[in-house]
């Protein structure tokens, strides 16, 4: 998500979840869960374990004990690893959560509809907090990650929200998604469950991949995340990577830089004629908006896809790097190439 869209709600500040964890996949099932039960020895728990995030070294001497999550993806990725009994607090809900983690998340404290104050947020007395954007650390949310350290809280930042762009990875891929799931996995000291995870994506995507097949003439993709003018996505970011996978072509494909948002003008939209739009939907810009927009100002007429109803609804978590990456590339090649999937 982009950061002025984060900042533009971080002073409007709704999320918790908890998981009732199962063993292995569910035929059909867009999320993952895994089994809860396996332990890590005393030994391996006191072991400390450092990792480099972004530009900060942190050593996390123990499992955190409790920890909260800002944004629905990072909170996700903890209940995908059984990790529910470790958290304290959880904020910001993109979409409704999943119904397999409905009756958990009514059990777990929610902090604040978006950004907690720092106050609230201190209140719960955490030692960890796990974001996957770089806004939460703004003076006007949660404060600095060195502040933060200094108050004997930890931290971890999905990387490719790191503040400066030469810390971010040169392509965001699903190897990036798998990368978090073992840091989490290493920082709690879970790495198998984090490996039984990555393995059980690894298996759906092959298995979309496979009755996708090759895509020869690729559908051309409009991809609008919220705001007019509108906010799409460039060459670099996981929305990008999903319509790669999904069999599509990104028709601002050609805009590079690290940054997964960019800001394009409708006239651009136009000229370039896309075949399909992607209407994200999130509870900060509802899908019904987009389209409401779309449909009644005769200026958009012109638009191929507008006149066809050639619309794709798709949730704004699953674009974001978390469990339900993998669902998303299902969902959004079934819409494209729905013969493919019967």
């Amino acid at each position: 998500m982009s950061k002025l869209r984060h900042y533009v709600w971080i002073l409007k500040p709704f999320v918790a979840v908890l998981a009732v964890l199962m063993m292995g996949l569910v035929s059909g099932c867009e999320t993952n869960v895994v089994k809860s039960t396996d332990t890590a020895s005393k030994a391996a728990k006191d072991t400390p374990v450092t990792l480099k995030n972004c530009d900060l070294t942190i050593t996390y001497k123990q499992p955190p004990q409790r920890a909260v999550t800002m944004m629905q993806s990072a909170t996700e990725v903890m209940l995908a690893l059984g990790l529910e009994k470790h958290m304290v607090g959880t904020a910001y809900l993109d979409n409704p959560i999943l119904p397999e983690y409905q009756q958990a998340y009514s059990q777990i404290r929610v902090l604040a509809p978006k950004y907690p104050s720092r106050e609230v947020f201190l209140g719960v007395e955490p030692d960890f907090v796990f974001t996957t954007e770089e806004s939460a650390f703004a003076k006007e949310a949660l404060g600095s990650r060195e502040e933060l350290v200094k108050l004997g809280i930890s931290s971890y930042l999905l990387p490719i929200e790191c503040d400066r762009p030469e810390l971010r990875p040169s392509r965001v891929t699903m190897e990036n998604l798998y990368q978090e799931i073992k840091d989490i996995g290493r920082i709690f000291r879970v790495e198998e469950r984090a490996q039984q995870l990555i393995a059980q994506l690894q298996a759906q995507l092959q298995e979309t991949q496979q009755k996708l097949g090759k895509v020869t003439t690729k559908k051309r993709i409009f991809w609008y995340d919220s705001e007019d003018p509108p906010l799409t996505v460039s060459n670099w970011g996981m929305p990008n990577h999903i319509i790669e996978l999904a069999g599509g072509e990104n028709i601002f494909k050609d805009i590079q830089k690290k940054e997964a948002w960019v800001r394009v003008n409708w006239e651009d939209v136009i000229a370039r004629q896309p075949d399909v739009i992607v209407l994200i939907d999130a509870s900060w810009s509802p899908a019904s908006e987009k389209r409401r927009l779309l449909k009644s100002n005769p200026a958009y007429s012109q638009l191929k896809a507008v006149q066809q109803d050639k619309f794709i609804v798709l949730g704004f978590s699953y674009t974001m790097p978390g469990i339900r990456n993998v669902a998303g590339v299902r969902k959004l090649a079934q819409a494209l190439y729905p013969e493919r999937f019967k």
